[in-house]
């Protein structure tokens, strides 16, 4: 069903104003300085560090922790984590939650997604902000759990002056002490502001037309190692679309994603505990689920062979069987757990038939994938 496109919105022109300075002073100003007067290493070092610091910020911080809370960090990292966000530029953390939390639950929704791929990419890259769209507006409603955070309340309450304090103030006074200041204004202030709001466009517009959906195709998002490249992690966006209180992105251990490491990281140190994880089997099925679904559209759209039906239909049922099992092995282990059943033996034996189960789904994702590429040829 075709949905209506958002109508125009009066330009907000704060946000715009800001956005065309930073975009001008970034392509014109940045290499002009560069190639008249050169930067130092220092002025690098400052940009790669400030960089990677509003990356994490919003990141393991925005989205991670506080969006989605996958996870609960001590409050050293969520200071931190909080002011890498502020210097980001993108709004304090309740706005920026606000409208995020909003976006999953109407995701591709033309008229209630602040950042819909369905109204076009410019829309959904940076158009969004640029008007006074009621999509937009932050409801304050669905963040009442971050409002009992003291440091998220500090944050909103002074994100102007931290905004300031941390885009001009910081890299001011650190040119000021190396003897580079216009350069390190232009490279760990316009600059890296302008590259990072960038990287966070990109996820709300490249990670929802680019790329493969393997966990679902109820909505738009994508996975894909290069948009994942760009943006410290967020790229495995399908997976997190489907799994979005996992607090990783990418799940296999060698999936770029940087947020990931930041938060294992702090969980080695002490700073970061209750990670949330998906349990493999309910990832596996998601998988396996998804190659039924495209096995049963091509046998529906032009194959109309008994065999592969019938094929199609045991494995289906044999599916069906593995995921009956799996849940009652859940029903299982709660009983156990709630009885306090001291057995080891028992306890190795229920994780034993759980690795079988999960082995059996991933076996047969390998058989509906050979199957769905016999259907092509």
């Amino acid at each position: 069903m075709t949905q209506q496109r958002i109508a125009k919105a009066p330009i907000l022109w704060s946000v715009t104003v800001a956005l065309i300075v930073i975009t001008l002073v970034s392509l014109i100003a940045v290499p002009w300085y560069g190639i008249e007067q050169g930067y130092s290493g220092t002025a690098w070092l400052f940009f790669v560090i400030f960089l990677f610091w509003n990356g994490i910020g919003i990141g393991s911080g925005y989205h991670r922790l506080w969006s989605h809370r996958s996870y609960d960090a001590h409050w050293l990292v969520r200071v931190f984590l909080a002011l890498g966000g502020a210097q980001a530029m993108q709004n304090s953390i309740l706005t920026w939650c606000a409208r995020h939390r909003d976006h999953h639950k109407h995701v591709d929704d033309n008229l209630r997604d602040p950042y819909s791929i369905n109204n076009g990419f410019w829309f959904a890259h940076v158009g969004w902000m640029c008007r006074k769209y009621d999509s937009s507006r932050s409801d304050f409603d669905n963040v009442r759990d971050l409002q009992r955070d003291p440091i998220v309340r500090l944050q909103h309450r002074f994100y102007f002056p931290l905004t300031w304090i941390l885009n001009l103030g910081l890299p001011a006074a650190i040119g000021y002490a190396t003897g580079e200041f216009w350069g390190m204004i232009l490279l760990a202030g316009f600059l890296r502001v302008f590259v990072n709001l960038q990287v966070t466009f990109f996820v709300n517009s490249l990670a929802h037309c680019w790329g493969k959906r393997p966990y679902t195709e109820e909505n738009s998002a994508r996975d894909s190692w290069l948009v994942a490249l760009m943006t410290y992690g967020e790229g495995w966006h399908n997976y997190h679309h489907k799994f979005q209180t996992d607090y990783r992105n990418g799940v296999r251990w060698y999936h770029y994603d940087l947020n990931k490491w930041f938060i294992n990281v702090c969980s080695w140190l002490g700073l970061a505990r209750n990670l949330k994880r998906v349990p493999k089997f309910k990832i596996l099925r998601a998988k396996l689920m998804m190659e039924f679904e495209r096995a049963q559209a091509k046998i529906t759209h032009g194959m109309d062979d008994q065999g592969w039906k019938q094929t199609i239909e045991a494995e289906y049922q044999q599916f069906l069987e593995t995921i009956n099992n799996w849940q009652n092995l859940q029903v299982e282990r709660m009983q156990q757990q709630g009885q306090q059943l001291k057995q080891r033996w028992h306890t190795t034996a229920i994780r034993t038939r759980l690795k079988e189960l999960e082995y059996r789904l991933k076996m047969q994702r390998k058989r509906m994938m050979s199957l769905s590429a016999a259907l092509v040829s």
